[in-house]
Order: structure tokens, then C-alpha cells, then sequence
């Protein structure tokens, strides 16, 4: 609880116009907040201007945070709801230039992916980056982050048995994905 009393202070100062209180609230909170954001987007060229608008976002709804409630699940959700606005906005982009562009030619879009340093499992992290987007959010938020399954729900704003479910799902897809492939390169393996 020592931990919450920093960031209702930093709160508090940051509304009563101490600007240097939202930085240290911003590097406080900037790595969790980036390494979500950086799982969740697939084009990582966008993850720093989603970052940004979340701390945007974070500065103009400081008011509404209920300082009875931990900060730091209250911050994630506010950044999965812009990162699910930014997939909103970048959908209709997309489609539009689809539209545009099959009149010409088909579009082709690189999702080539990233990987975050601290994970060294480069297997892991790329059957993770294969999973559906609500299966990716589940799995980041559960065990990169360790948050609970109770607060993954509080997070995503969903019923504890769905967040239970969608890690299940996705734990069975990883499996699945992971032994196929095993299967495919002990195939090609003992090619002679």
C-alpha cells in the first residue's frame, strides 16, 4: 500500500499544477505502460505516439481517478482503452486505404515484429505475438506483468470466468502451436 501513497501524492501534487509531480508519476509508470503498449500494437512504429496519447489521456482524467482504488491497475486500463482506440482508428485507416488501393493494386502491410529484451524467450514471445489480439491482452497483462486474474478483469472490464477462460484458450493455443511446430522441425530435422 506504501507504493499507492506515492502515486495518490504524485496525484494530488500533479493537480495542484506541480508540473514536476506528473514527471515523476510519468517515469514511475512509463515502462509497464510502454511494455503493454508494445505487446498490444502490432506496428511497433506506432507504439511511442500511442504512448504518448496515453499520457495525454492519463493527465486530462486524473480527476476521475477514485484514489480508494490501486493506481496502477486504474493506468492500465486507461491504456488498453486507447490502445483499443488507436486498433479502431487504424482498422478504418486501413480499410479506406484497401478500398483505395484494390482499385489499383492489393495492399501489402509488413507486420514484422519487435521483441522486448527482457523476455529471452524468442520462441515464446513469437507464438504470443501469433495469439488473437484478446488472448495476447490476457496473457501480457497476466504474466508479464503479474497482475492477478481478479485485476486483469478490472483492468479489461470483463467478468473474472472470461479472463479465466481467455487464458485457458490462449495457454491451450500456445501448447498446440508449440508442438506443431517441434513436430515440423524434428520433420525437417531428420530429413536425409
Amino acid at each position: 500500500m506504501k507504493g499507492e501513497t506515492v502515486y495518490t501524492d504524485l496525484i494530488q501534487l500533479t493537480l495542484s499544477g506541480n508540473k514536476e509531480a506528473y514527471s515523476k508519476l510519468y517515469d514511475k509508470t512509463i515502462q509497464e505502460v510502454y511494455k503493454t503498449a508494445h505487446f498490444l500494437i502490432e506496428d511497433k512504429t506506432d507504439v511511442d505516439d500511442v504512448v504518448q496519447e496515453i499520457y495525454i489521456q492519463l493527465y486530462e482524467s486524473l480527476r476521475k481517478y477514485d484514489s480508494k482504488k490501486p493506481f496502477r491497475p486504474w493506468l492500465i486500463g486507461l491504456t488498453i482503452k486507447q490502445i483499443h482506440s488507436y486498433r479502431r482508428k487504424r482498422w478504418m485507416r486501413l480499410r479506406i486505404i484497401k478500398k483505395a488501393e484494390e482499385q489499383r493494386k492489393p495492399v501489402q502491410i509488413d507486420f514484422s515484429s519487435d521483441v522486448v529484451s527482457k523476455i529471452s524467450n524468442q520462441k515464446l514471445i513469437e507464438l504470443i505475438h501469433k495469439l488473437p489480439y484478446k488472448l495476447k491482452q490476457v496473457i501480457i497483462l497476466r504474466y508479464l506483468h503479474d497482475y492477478s486474474q481478479e485485476e486483469v478483469a478490472q483492468i479489461l472490464h470483463i467478468p473474472i470466468g472470461t479472463v479465466k477462460s481467455r487464458i485457458n484458450a490462449a495457454l491451450k493455443k500456445l501448447r498446440q502451436k508449440e508442438q506443431v511446430e517441434e513436430i515440423f522441425l524434428g520433420e525437417v530435422g531428420n530429413v536425409k
